[in-house]
């Protein structure tokens, strides 16, 4: 197929929720002269439970102009240093994943070196002390980091938790004062040309929406890339074998935490997400080890405060559509496959595949090439994030619950092993091609779950030093400056607190 020269005039989104109406305000933002059309049924009801996010999407933010503190405030969210996981290993042990690195930059070699070294005395405490993000988080304090990099105070980063179902209406808002039309209707036929390409869509009340480009945002149905194209789907559930979520939001209660927590079940793991209205709860689970019945008692027995709704069941498979893009249909969000929300990367996917479809927009067009380069970095992509996702469940040396011994000793992607090996022989992070998580964050989880390294590359100077009384010092320094941030809760009540 040759590159179509006709203008990128319209543009038709089939789906609402935080995919539809992200896609719709960046589009809108990065295309003002390009007609962009929003299809949605209020009878369809959206996922809604992606609340907890990684520090990309406030990039995302930024470029739609938004107001970080009014966003939070519209969307009531808190701030996230990272997420904390508890029993992952083992009950009774609990690590953090940060955001931001360990220790500092200094002039004389690595930190890991000299942290593994004294591990290895038994000389030391657990890695998570030696971290800004950690230290304020144990705390619950949070304000931005500084931009001086000789302070402590730069060395974390941060993301958010809001209500995604406020995400969507927020930047629905932003989307229609840039141009974005909404129709209210059900999609009832999608009209293909003779080309295979799709042409419009039907809605029951027999409005048709014409397109050039058509981004399906129908959630797992796939209503455009399967159901109209046929695209395939690659079943990942070999490898991460969860397929069921129940959902439910409970009362606040405590401190506002700056971080999510995950906690290991005996057929899953439940999140904790703590919003400024609320705490979101749920348990991702197997359902060949556990039934729905069994997965609600247990989230219901385990929340912080009285439960504010009704349990929802949510089912998946999880992997991803063999094409991303197939012919002018592209599929973003759920739609495109699911990875479960373990390391919130949810909406982030969906943030990166906007931005990849920005990227390959030319002026002649749709292009063949760049639709096959989309498709190769989009894959790449769910590639690393689902290595991540499994490290954290082969990594276990849990002895109750047959999916946690299923996992330990399960297959796994070549690509996994070899990060694996790598780093136990060296103390090495291998980074590959479109990686989302950075090394500090790998490095999180290897050593959280006891992948401990055998050897680490010594640095200059590495005889010189003291490992141990250096990091005390270090670990000294982090829990003081982190005791000069406010408290979490008070810094928004100060900036962002929602209304009532």
């Amino acid at each position: 197929m040759q590159a179509d020269d006709r203008k990128l005039t319209r543009i038709v989104i089939a789906g609402g929720g935080s995919a539809g109406w992200m896609t719709a305000a960046a589009l809108s933002n990065a295309l003002p002269d390009c007609r962009i059309t929003l299809i949605e049924s209020e009878e369809i009801g959206i996922v809604g439970v992606g609340e907890a996010t990684i520090p990309p999407i406030r990039k995302f933010n930024q470029a739609l102009g938004l107001d970080e503190f009014e966003f939070l405030c519209r969307t009531r969210g808190t701030y996230k240093l990272g997420i904390q996981f508890v029993d992952w290993v083992e009950p009774g042990r609990r690590y953090f994943h940060p955001f931001g690195t360990y220790g500092r930059a200094f002039d004389f070699g690595h930190f890991l070196y000299f942290w593994h070294q004294a591990q290895r005395q038994g000389a030391v405490s657990s890695l998570d002390d030696y971290c800004m993000a950690w230290e304020a988080a144990a705390q619950a304090r949070f304000a931005p980091p500084v931009s001086d990099p000789r302070s402590l105070l730069s060395t974390y980063d941060y993301a958010f938790h809001f209500d995604a179902s406020l995400y969507a209406a927020y930047l629905r808002e932003v989307a229609e004062r840039r141009g974005v039309v909404r129709l209210e209707g059900r999609i009832v036929e999608t009209k293909l040309g003779q080309s295979g390409d799709v042409e419009s869509l039907r809605l029951q009340d027999g409005r048709e929406a014409a397109g050039d480009l058509f981004i399906d945002c129908s959630g797992f149905r796939g209503l455009l890339i399967e159901e109209a194209l046929h695209t395939g789907y690659e079943d990942w559930s070999h490898w991460l074998p969860c397929d069921r979520a129940i959902a439910v939001p409970c009362e606040n209660a405590g401190e506002l935490l700056p971080y999510t927590r995950s906690t290991a079940r005996a057929a899953g793991w439940q999140w904790r997400i703590p919003l400024q209205h609320r705490i979101g709860n749920g348990y991702v689970f197997c359902s060949k080890f556990l039934d729905e019945a069994g997965a609600t008692d247990t989230l219901l027995g385990h929340l912080d405060g009285r439960a504010l709704a009704a349990p929802r069941v949510l089912k998946f498979v999880t992997g991803r559509r063999r094409l991303g893009w197939n012919r002018n249909v592209v599929a973003i969000g759920l739609a495109s496959g699911f990875l479960e929300p373990l390391e919130s990367t949810s909406l982030h996917l969906i943030q990166a595949s906007i931005l990849r479809l920005l990227a390959m927009f030319g002026s002649r067009g749709l292009d063949p090439a760049a639709r096959d380069e989309y498709n190769r970095i989009a894959n790449s992509e769910l590639e690393r994030v689902r290595d991540f996702l499994i490290l954290h469940y082969h990594l276990n040396r849990r002895s109750e619950g047959e999916l946690w011994r299923y996992c330990a000793h399960m297959p796994i992607p070549d690509t996994l092993r070899e990060s694996m090996e790598t780093f136990r022989r060296q103390g090495r992070i291998l980074q590959r091609e479109f990686e989302v998580f950075v090394p500090a964050s790998w490095l999180a989880v290897h050593v959280g779950q006891l992948n401990l390294p055998e050897v680490c590359a010594q640095p200059p100077q590495a005889h010189t030093t003291d490992s141990a009384r250096w990091l005390e010092k270090m670990r000294t320094a982090l829990q003081a400056e982190a005791s000069r941030l406010p408290a979490h809760q008070q810094f928004i009540e100060s900036h962002c607190r929602a209304a009532a």
